[in-house]
């Protein structure tokens, strides 16, 4: 594909989310932020001069710069297809906040709308990109734990509105813990195992209404609409199975359980939406009647230095310039909307609800990916 050096990239969305990615963009030195916009100007301008981005303004003024090569989609779920579309018509790669969008027909068509341009779409989450989820997943490849057989992840919380200031978007159509953390979850589980064939799931609501905990609007009461906690029980086509809790809930924290059982071993990881900074541990099945029930484990890896969100961006940026990098790919988002949708409908309905799309098994990235290692130095001369 055309272009050499840092790929430039124009952020759409300066909210709650955009420190935490622009923090992270500013240090890849293979991306360029060169432009910030929010259909409310003077907070991507704020947003810009923090960061020291040249330019700023309205979301159109970031689709009309022709230095953007990528947008960076960071608006509220709702709004991800509107604006992941426009960018591509407006001849930009995207790379989109999860998830891809709250309804499967929009979704799909997004995702061939970007086909049809050969543009990129990419779509958190891309934790699984960061060294810690690639270091796991290659150890499922080699064999470690023998064959896959099954997996339990857990996401347990008191719920945002205890650290988002604008909380209600998250309990509207397309939130909830299901389409909030359900990315994380999902997309890792079809990396270690694969495509998701069939779902089977509960879900209650325990509040109506909930409040505003923090921020200058701490107090004010908003409507929940979607299941609040949900389990479910999923088949890969592969043969192996998943169970799957995502609450807000639960008085209990408990945000890293995540755990791949095989025929040789247990794989013990860390928080999906996390970047690293756990060991990752493998339990054997006993050789014998031990004297006590507490587990000896090896442990595999030792937190590495932990990637932050954009990675990838970085992934897409270089693929851009001529590498093949780019996994987290707008088919796979699909694959992980549809499954979250068969999910809610499986629990609204009370049974089995199968899932039509699938994916290719998705390659590892090389062993030596590191999104701070400068790689797109422009042409000498």
């Amino acid at each position: 594909m055309a272009g050499s050096g840092p790929v430039r990239v124009g952020v759409i969305g300066a909210g709650t989310v955009s420190d935490q990615c622009l923090s992270s963009l500013t240090h890849y030195p293979d991306l360029e932020v060169v432009a910030v916009g929010d259909r409310h100007t003077e907070r991507a301008s704020a947003k810009a001069a923090e960061y020291d981005v040249p330019a700023c303004g309205d979301v159109a003024s970031v689709l009309a710069n022709d230095d953007v090569e990528i947008v960076l989609n960071l608006t509220v779920p709702a709004a991800h297809v509107e604006v992941s579309a426009a960018a591509l018509e407006a001849g930009k790669h995207v790379w989109s906040e999860k998830p891809i969008g709250i309804e499967r027909a929009s979704a799909k068509a997004l995702a061939d709308l970007a086909a049809e341009k050969s543009l990129l779409l990419g779509v958190a989450s891309d934790t699984v990109l960061a060294p810690f989820w690639q270091t796991a997943k290659r150890a499922v490849e080699s064999g470690v734990i023998g064959t896959p057989l099954s997996a339990t992840t857990l996401f347990q919380s008191q719920g945002p509105e205890w650290f988002h200031p604008s909380p209600e978007f998250l309990f509207a159509k397309g939130g909830g813990p299901l389409f909030d953390n359900g990315p994380y979850h999902l997309t890792a589980l079809v990396h270690l195992l694969g495509p998701i064939a069939e779902v089977a799931a509960v879900g209650t609501r325990a509040q109506q209404t909930r409040h505003v905990r923090v921020g200058p609007r701490a107090g004010a009461a908003f409507p929940v609409e979607v299941p609040t906690h949900l389990a479910a029980a999923l088949t890969f086509a592969g043969g192996a199975t998943a169970s799957c809790l995502m609450s807000v809930d639960t008085p209990k924290f408990r945000l890293g359980v995540f755990e791949v059982n095989g025929t040789e071993g247990t794989l013990v990881l860390g928080a999906p939406n996390m970047y690293g900074g756990t060991p990752i541990k493998v339990y054997r099945r006993w050789t014998g009647l031990p004297e006590t029930l507490e587990q000896e484990f090896e442990t595999i890896a030792e937190p590495g230095p932990p990637s932050g969100r954009g990675v990838g961006a970085v992934a897409m940026a270089r693929t851009l310039r001529g590498a093949d990098l780019h996994t987290a790919t707008g088919h796979l988002a699909y694959h992980v909307l549809d499954t979250m949708s068969a999910i809610e409908e499986s629990a609204e309905r009370h049974e089995f609800v199968s899932v039509t799309s699938s994916v290719d098994p998705i390659p590892s990235l090389p062993p030596d990916f590191d999104p701070f290692a400068p790689t797109l130095t422009p042409p000498a001369g």
